[in-house]
């Protein structure tokens, strides 16, 4: 059992540091409501990938792997290596989680940095640059937002709730619920998790095929300020195997998260 003071976790403020250093070298790039300044291609699968989102990669493996050396990394710009699966502690990174808003100049993108042990997340972090907005948690130590402890909605009516997620899961639950409030989509899966977490939504949906990198670092921070992150079948996701993808998530308080499975289910 890990505990809260575990000397093989990494002072928190490094990790923090490296996030703001990470989107401060995005924001080079960045235009608010303009297209970026990056250079553009597409990745097999057709994904957009700009050159800040490589630099950002590349200075996040150089970073992190000096704070702790011997961990294991798992990142969306970088070439898969197996030996990550039988490392104790893993890396897990997004440098830039809603390229396609980034591209766009949306706010709604952030950096994902999450340290993984035995398959769990046991530290965090999703900075939002453009919104400068930073949020973290550590294994047992509660979730923050620049500096200040956040926590989930206390909303426990599923009709009032407000939503965000793609509009296929949405459908499936305004059916049942028709009076659901649907803010503005958040392109962001991390950011989109992390807003749970703090309470500015009540829940938000994950389509299928999300990958480790997405939603690891939110995960803690979600279940830290006291929500849930599971499938449908109500099991927490388990990270680093060998196909880092999952199926549809939801992410709620824990007084919300059933009847929302149970909506989206039809059960």
């Amino acid at each position: 059992m890990l505990s809260i003071a575990d000397s093989t976790l990494p002072d928190m403020t490094l990790v923090r540091e490296v996030a703001e250093e990470a989107g401060a070298l995005a924001m080079r790039f960045f235009r608010s409501g303009l297209a970026t300044s990056a250079r553009i291609w597409s990745k097999a699968g057709g994904s957009p990938v700009t050159e800040a989102d490589v630099a950002v990669d590349t200075f996040l493996k150089v970073r992190l792997s000096q704070i702790m050396p011997e961990a294991g990394w798992l990142s969306e710009e970088t070439a898969d290596a197996p030996h990550r699966l039988v490392q104790d502690h893993v890396w897990i990174v997004d440098p830039i989680d809603g390229t396609r808003a980034y591209l766009g100049g949306s706010h709604d993108w952030s950096v994902a940095i999450a340290l993984l042990r035995e398959e769990r997340p046991v530290l965090g972090v999703v900075y939002a640059p453009a919104h400068d907005a930073l949020y973290e948690a550590r294994l047992g130590l509660g979730a923050l937002r620049n500096g200040q402890p956040i926590a989930v909605s206390p909303i426990s009516d599923l009709g009032e709730a407000r939503l965000a997620g793609p509009k296929p899961m949405i459908d499936r639950i305004a059916r049942r619920f028709p009076k659901l409030r649907h803010p503005p989509r958040i392109p962001s899966l991390a950011l989109r998790i992390a807003r749970v977490a703090e309470g500015s939504i009540d829940a938000g949906l994950v389509s299928s095929d999300a990958r480790d990198w997405d939603i690891a670092a939110a995960d803690l921070i979600l279940t830290e300020a006291g929500g849930l992150l599971t499938g449908l079948d109500s099991a927490a996701p388990r990270y680093n195997r060998p196909d880092p993808s999952h199926g549809e998530l939801v992410a709620a308080p824990r007084a919300l998260h059933e009847r929302l499975i149970a909506a989206i289910t039809g059960a």
